[in-house]
């Protein structure tokens, strides 16, 4: 759950240039054969110019899934 959150939260964030975001969205889509892994591999590379980006959403992601539990 973890993952899915902090992968929502990248693709909302404004500071990744919005061509890289559309892409990623279509990477998360259930495209039959190994398409979306591809494009996801492809996609990488340029993520990684955005690590700190990522890294905020995979702590925000963590404290969402944290609160969430203690929730209910």
């Amino acid at each position: 759950m973890r993952l899915f959150r902090a992968l929502r939260l990248v693709l909302r964030d404004e500071r990744i240039p919005k061509p890289i975001r559309w892409i990623g969205g279509i990477a998360l889509l259930p495209i039959p054969g190994p398409v979306d892994e591809v494009v996801l591999v492809l996609l990488l590379p340029v993520l990684a110019f955005h690590r700190r980006a990522l890294r905020e959403a995979w702590s925000k992601a963590a404290r969402e899934s944290t609160s969430d539990s203690g929730a209910g």
